[in-house]
Formats: C-alpha cells, structure tokens, sequence
C-alpha cells in the first residue's frame, strides 16, 4: 500500500471564513497585531500602517525573500524548473514546517517551489539554498544583500527559513515591500495560490501539501504569499489579492493567534478594496505625440508611455487629471523600450505621478541609400523641388 506523507498536519487547525467586506474606522484595522501595513503593489504606496517599521521575528515570511532569489535566477535562465536537486544531509535534518525530504534523493526545482511556497517546508528552502549558492550561509549574504538593494534598513537574515535566531529579524514594512518585488516574477501566485496538492504522486513517498495560508481557499481574488509562526514571532502572514485592476498586500506580524492573524488581514484587504480603486488613465499602445524625422526610416517618431499608466485614488476623491510631456533630444537609432522622456501626471496642478516615455516601433538611421529613395521620392511627389 502507498504511504502518504501529509508534509503538515493542518487540517487539525480550525478553518475561519471571514466576510467582512467593510472596516467603517481604520485605526480599528489590525487592532492585535504587533506591527501590520498595507501597499498597493504597483505603486508601492502606503495605505494603512500600525508601527510598519518595529523589527520582529519575521518567521517563514523569511521565504518570501528565498523565493524571490530563486524566482530571479529562475527568470535569469541560471537554473531550471526541470533542474533536479540533490537533497543533503543538513537540508533533510531541518525542524519545523518540512516535506520530509531525505539525504540523498533528488526533487526537481519546481516542486521544492511548491514545498516552499505552499507547504513553507524548511528543508525545501534549505535544499534550493544550496543548489543556488553553495550553503545556506552563501545564500543567506545573497539574501543581505538584496535587502540591502531594496533599501530594506529594518531587516538582516540570519538563515533562509525563518526559525528564530538572534539577528534574525525584519518589519512588517520590509516584508511587504519583498512580497511587492516577488510579484513582479507572476509565476509565484502560480503556486502560492494551490490550496493542495501532491508531489511524487506516482511513487511510495506520496507528499501532500496544503497551504498553511487558508485565504486563498476561503477569500476571493486572494492568490498568496506567505505565513509564519514561530514562538518568537507569533503568527505572521503577507498576503496579496487582485482586483478590479489593483493587486494589494498586507502584511500582520506578532499576531496571538491564526484566528486573529487571518481576521485581521482579511480585513485589511477588505478595507483597501473599499476605500481605494486603480484608474488606467493612460494606456501604453497611446501615441502621445508624433515627430517628424527626416533621416530615419519610420518618417515620424511615435512617443508612447513605456508602461500602462495607472493611477491609485481614493473612491471618495475627484481627479482633474493632465498631463506635460519632456522629451529627451532624440536620435536616429532608437530602440522600443529605451526611455526618451518622462510624463508627468497632474492633479489640480499638483505633480501625482512620473512615468518613462519610450518609442512605439523601433528608430532605424537610414543609410545612404535610403536616404537617396526618400528625397527622390518626395521630388516625384511633389513634395521637393529642384
């Protein structure tokens, strides 16, 4: 008979449903939580913050920033979903949230994702740690150093899973702002969002997974991020949902409870969706000005924004939006992508946004030849004359 190995024993753990869908008084927002924040996560605006930036234990909120090293790499082409990992002794001998991995076996890159992601399994991310750099000491200094390209000041990692550890700490501001860069890989709400799951199905090790994050179960548009506890650090948890064309985070830490950790988030993200909304006020295929340019093939050089502009509001508020364009001094030979300008975005005369302009085709320089055919082209049309 097959043996089923439940990497978590969850379904021990009481099930809450929330449908609060309002929070009429925000200061009463995440009332037990130590620490707690809310960010629009295109933006990275703030919308709710009760001391964001006290350092505490982050717990396994610690894998946001382990998945986010191993996303990059995974986007880089430095390793591969399919790339087989070879499980040592010191990973199958971690504690705490684990998929029961044992020495010597071998997993594939994609399913220690989902260990991480979905089961939180320590052993996993200690695994995938030292596929990456060598040790897990090697890659918790990779970790450092992207807090520190983050500009995170209220974070140091001192291991890659989250077990408590002296100087192991970080702030409910910092992890939203972690979560926030690992939204920007879209293939991780790919598995943050799986409920349950099974790794090696086909074989006698059979491996259930189940999300130790229960919104994305029983709230709607909720597709991650991350839970934590530890007795160090309470109960903890980022998550993420979508909606009406805004993605929000909210992150609780030092909770006393899953029940009040979930309630409090839940809320959270009920309390955003309400009282914000996403405008597209500008979409990226929109020629905002045209220019004429003699010596390149394209004639005309169109300026577009280099993304969608969008713009985050109170529902309350009334926008007078316009907008200024500046435009660098432009070339012959420009690629689509490469910034030419800013746009500026006003309401009531104030300055809410700067965006990157760009080209909408590439800028070709015509060559000698070329540039033959056009002037003969506009004499034959009347357009020059000898």
């Amino acid at each position: 008979m097959k043996k089923i190995i439940i990497s978590l024993i969850l379904f021990l753990i009481p099930i809450y449903i929330y449908a609060s869908e309002t929070v009429s008084n925000e200061t009463n927002l995440a009332s037990n939580a130590k620490s707690a924040v809310i960010l629009e996560q295109s933006t990275g605006r703030v919308l709710f913050e009760k001391n964001s930036h006290e350092r505490i234990a982050p717990a396994s909120m610690t894998k946001m920033m382990s998945l986010l090293l191993i996303m990059e790499k995974i986007d880089s082409g430095k390793i591969k979903m399919n790339d087989m990992v070879s499980i040592s002794k010191n990973a199958s001998s971690m504690g705490g949230s684990q998929i029961l991995l044992e020495e010597g076996e071998e997993m594939s890159v994609e399913d220690l994702i989902k260990g991480i992601a979905i089961a939180s399994g320590n052993d996993a991310v200690v695994a995938m740690a030292e596929h990456i750099a060598g040790t897990e000491e090697e890659f918790v200094k990779l970790m450092n150093k992207k807090a520190r390209e983050l500009g995170l000041n209220d974070t140091n990692f001192e291991n890659c899973h989250g077990l408590d550890t002296e100087n192991h700490y970080s702030s409910a501001y910092d992890m939203a702002v972690i979560a926030r860069e690992l939204l920007n890989h879209e293939k991780i709400t790919k598995y943050s969002s799986i409920y349950e799951t099974y790794l090696r199905e086909d074989s006698d090790r059979k491996i259930w997974l189940v999300n130790t994050n229960k919104l994305v179960r029983f709230k709607k548009g909720v597709d991650g991020l991350k839970t934590g506890y530890t007795k160090g650090a309470g109960y903890c948890l980022t998550a993420t949902m979508k909606k009406d064309n805004m993605r929000v985070i909210a992150t609780v830490m030092g909770e006393d409870s899953i029940d009040n950790r979930n309630k409090e988030v839940s809320e959270m993200l009920d309390y955003a969706n309400s009282n914000y909304k996403m405008k597209k006020y500008i979409d990226k295929n929109k020629v905002l000005k045209t220019i004429k340019s003699s010596k390149s093939t394209n004639n005309i050089i169109e300026i577009v924004p280099k993304n969608d502009i969008n713009i985050l509001t109170k529902k309350i508020d009334e926008l007078k939006l316009k907008y200024n364009l500046k435009i660098n001094k432009l070339s012959n030979n420009i690629k689509k992508g490469k910034k030419v300008g800013i746009i500026e975005i006003t309401n009531n005369n104030k300055v809410i946004k700067k965006a990157d302009l760009t080209v909408k085709n590439d800028v070709n320089k015509v060559n000698i030849i070329e540039l033959y055919l056009m002037y003969l082209k506009d004499i034959v049309s009347g357009n020059m004359s000898l």
